[in-house]
Formats: structure tokens, sequence, C-alpha cells
């Protein structure tokens, strides 16, 4: 008798993709008269980038989509070990798990862009929003997680989750209003930071000729990953405006000169004081941990423009003032200008 298979899928995959793959897997063996007995399952990894190991060794859940007793029972004995303490798995039906895994994307990235929405509106009606934030984080039903506003989220899983799950509604005939709502707020966001930069300088003329200090470029910390960052759309926003960025990351410096190649209105820095070098103003687009204990005293100092756009507000106003800083963050209320 032919040995049991079981073919897992851990990638994050349209829902029905499992069923499409038995399909085809039965497909295949009938062509090759072979009789295998088989089961696919659907197992979605939950993998933040820069912790990815801890979160496969120590999973806050284990989602695994299946429809059949002994898929289940292999599936138990392998996770076994990552049981020990409490039950972590699961069980649910294929495609009740391939949705998990675009809902829970998709749910971050909801309260991503609902506060970057509130943010907006705090500047508009003079509220700052790191309080409001504070006020609406105590409430246990609402918590703490990804309640930060900032600059539009980035990288490889929110962006293209969240499309899929709306393609995927689409095409089962629902209009997917509020996810369409996730991504067109997140796509304004991205460009905030450079309305900030109007804001200062008045208009696009302004900027040509000035040298912009760039702290951060992968789209969070503890990677190198660029795609989809808030960076990218920034830097063709400035360099548009004739522009020139004197840039730091502690990592994706090298996926920048991949990306971007060599040009003479871009020049990466080895650290964030070199950046300031010559430089007009300051944008902070990454929350590096090393970008919030810097002296604002000395950024001032070396800055032509006094000028700092927080795009994760990670730095006081009143500390940005105290400095002499013309300070903007994100959702802030009224910007902190000094005279």
């Amino acid at each position: 008798m032919s040995r049991y298979r079981v073919i897992v899928n851990k990638s994050t995959v349209p829902v029905g993709t499992s069923d499409t793959v038995r399909i085809r897997v039965k497909q295949i063996l009938a062509k090759r008269g072979q009789s295998i007995p088989f089961d696919v399952v659907s197992n979605p990894e939950f993998l933040k980038e820069g912790a990815a190991v801890g979160d496969f060794l120590k999973p806050d859940r284990i989602i695994i989509g299946t429809d059949s007793a002994k898929a289940q029972a292999r599936m138990r004995e392998l996770y076994e070990p990552f049981n020990r303490n409490h039950e972590r798995t699961m069980f649910m039906d294929l495609r009740s798990a391939e949705l998990t895994k675009y809902a829970a994307n998709a749910m971050l990235a909801t309260k991503i862009s609902f506060m970057n929405e509130i943010a907006n509106i705090a500047e508009q009606v003079g509220a700052d929003v790191e309080m409001v934030r504070k006020g609406i984080g105590s409430d246990p039903r609402i918590g703490w997680h990804f309640i930060y506003p900032g600059a539009g989220y980035g990288g490889s899983c929110f962006p293209k989750d969240v499309q899929a799950l709306a393609r995927t509604a689409t095409r089962y005939g629902h209009e997917p209003l509020l996810l369409n709502a996730v991504e067109a707020v997140n796509e304004r966001q991205k460009g905030h930071l450079y309305e900030l930069i109007l804001r200062h300088y008045g208009d696009a003329g302004a900027l040509r000729g000035k040298t912009i200090a760039l702290w951060g470029l992968a789209f969070k910390p503890d990677t190198d990953d660029m795609r989809e960052a808030s960076s990218r759309r920034l830097l063709a926003q400035l360099w548009e405006a004739g522009a020139r960025v004197r840039a730091y990351d502690p990592e994706a410096a090298e996926e920048a000169r991949r990306i971007f190649g060599e040009r003479d209105d871009l020049v990466l820095c080895d650290s964030a004081n070199e950046a300031l070098e010559g430089a007009d103003a300051l944008v902070v687009v990454t929350e590096w941990k090393q970008f919030r204990s810097a002296d604002l005293a000395q950024v001032r100092a070396r800055l032509a423009d006094a000028a700092l756009f927080d795009g994760r507000n990670i730095y006081s106003p009143g500390d940005a003032e105290e400095a002499g800083l013309a300070y903007y963050g994100i959702g802030r209320g009224r910007s902190v200008r000094v005279h």
C-alpha cells in the first residue's frame, strides 16, 4: 500500500486554493496511474519580520485547516512540542483557515488606517492623537496593539493581503467597502509627510536645492525590507521637487542601493549624525530605537532650517520646541513653530 501523505500549505493564499491543489494532485496522480492516499492541510504562518524565529518557536496560536481526522492527528503530532505549556492548536475547515490569515492581517491594517484617519482629524481640530491613543488604548476592548499613527503601513503582507482579500470578496459578488477604505487611507497617508514638509516650506518650489536628512528607509524596524515602504513615496516626492536626500537606515542601505542605484540626489550615510551633515531639515520615517535617544539640541544645531518632521511620533513636541526646532508630527494638533 502506498504511504499516506499530507500536503501542508503554509502560504498566504486565496480562499479555495487548498481545494484547487487537492483536485490538481488527484488529476496528476490519475494521469500517472498512481493511487497515493493524501490530504491537503492549510497551516498559515503568523511570523513577523524581524521576529520570525521567536514567533515560530513560541506561537500564540496554530491554525490548521483540514476535513480529515487522519491529517488532524498527523498535524497534532507534528506540533506537539509547541504545545507543552498549553494547547495552542485550533482546527477548522480548509477555507476558514485560509480566510483566517487574510482576516488577521486585514484587521491589523484596519487598526493602523483607523488611527491614521483619527490622526488627520486631530491635526484639523487641534487635538493630540498621542493623547487620544492613550485614552482609547486603555480600554481593554481596544488594547494597545497597532494603534500607533504614522506614515502608513508597508511591507510584504498588509498591502498585499488587504488587496487580495478585497479581490476575493469582489470575485464572489461582495463589495468590500471597508477593505477598500483601509487601502485608500493608507495610500493617502504615505503622502502625508510630504504634505507636512510643504506646510512648513510653503510650496514645492521652495524645496529645490534643499537637502533633507532622512532617518529610516525600511517599512519597519528590525528589517531591511523596503517593499511598499513609506520612504519610497517620500523619496520620489522630494526628488521630483528638486531636493537632495541624505539617508540613513541601520539595515536597509544595501536594499536602497539595489532599488535606486547610484544617483546624485541620494547619499546613503553610515550613521544618523552623518545624514545631518549639510542638511536643512530632518524627516524620521522608521522608528528605529536608536533614533529615540537623539539629542534634539544637537539636531537643531546641525539643521539649517531647524525643522523636524516626525513620521512616527517618537519625540515630544515640547522637547522639540525647547530645542528650538519647528516640529511636525502625525496628528499632533497644530505643528509647533519656533519664531
